[in-house]
């Protein structure tokens, strides 16, 4: 895509976002409401819900799907779909303990048999066996001990899908918004899901959109002419204004630029783009 088309690229007809020439504070409390909109790269004709590669799709799935673990803004490591976690020999063997009310977005409950699918799916995850201990524990051994086990699971490749191949393909997910428009490689528009076990700690916007361009300079024309409010790239177009604009996860460190009519927690995550992948659940509109 080389050149901009509104009627192509977003559907919603939203004018340019609200501007904000001294900034917003990260210490403005979030709220709900509002449509995210994201110009992102890698993304190409052939995806699908298994796949991980590219922003795009990455942002795509951190809307959608939950992780066991999570890796918040701060660096430190807390439960997603898991509740708890414990190892009592040294790190082969894990057992988790997964959150109650977990619902997919087909309105079917997160059954155990879908972490133990999640274990059997993964090679990189080295696992030896699956067990289920209970009806809200799966017992996990590895072939060799691992102590960043809990991490390793906080990687965006390993979101827990359903355990059927047609909802996988389907992008069902457990995440707090639910797939309304997906083109591979073109678009992705997600819908608030109505009630989630997350609410008024995540999940702020009520849609996101979000539509693949591959041309960086394309991207940042984008971000300029309020047709998005963030995008992927690491300089303005030359025609911006930068006082408009904050440096996304730092100005020594920019992996994606956003208007100041979007706002983000103190700490962003740095470890994968995107805010660790979650953008679209943790940022709100100013």
């Amino acid at each position: 895509m080389n050149s901009i088309d509104r009627r192509v690229l977003f559907t919603s007809g939203a004018a340019a976002a609200l501007l904000a020439a001294t900034g917003v504070s990260a210490q403005t409390s979030p709220h709900r409401g509002g449509r995210l909109r994201a110009a992102l790269s890698g993304a190409a004709r052939s995806d699908h819900w298994g796949i991980v590669d590219g922003a795009f799709m990455q942002a795509a799935r951190g809307a959608v799907f939950e992780t066991l673990t999570e890796i918040a803004g701060d660096g430190t490591l807390r439960g997603d779909i898991a509740q708890s976690w414990e190892t009592n020999d040294g790190g082969k063997t894990w057992s988790f303990l997964i959150q109650p009310s977990v619902i997919f977005h087909d309105d079917i409950a997160l059954h155990v048999d879908d972490i133990v699918s999640l274990f059997n799916r993964h090679s990189r995850l080295d696992v030896q066996g699956v067990a289920v201990g209970r009806t809200d524990q799966v017992v996990a051994t590895l072939n060799v001990a691992n102590h960043s086990f809990p991490y390793l699971l906080a990687d965006p490749e390993f979101a827990v899908l359903p355990a059927q191949a047609s909802r996988q393909a389907a992008g069902i997910g457990t995440g707090l918004y639910r797939a309304y428009k997906f083109q591979a490689g073109q678009q992705f528009i997600g819908t608030r899901v109505p009630k989630h076990r997350k609410d008024m700690l995540a999940g702020w916007f009520d849609e996101i959109e979000l539509v693949s361009i591959s041309a960086e300079n394309v991207r940042a024309e984008a971000l300029r002419t309020g047709l998005v409010d963030v995008a992927d790239i690491s300089v303005l177009d030359p025609y911006s204004d930068p006082v408009e604009f904050q440096l996304l996860p730092s100005p020594q460190s920019v992996q994606q630029i956003a208007r100041h009519s979007i706002a983000q927690p103190n700490a962003i995550g740095q470890f994968w783009p995107l805010d660790n992948t979650r953008m679209a659940t943790r940022w709100w509109m100013a």
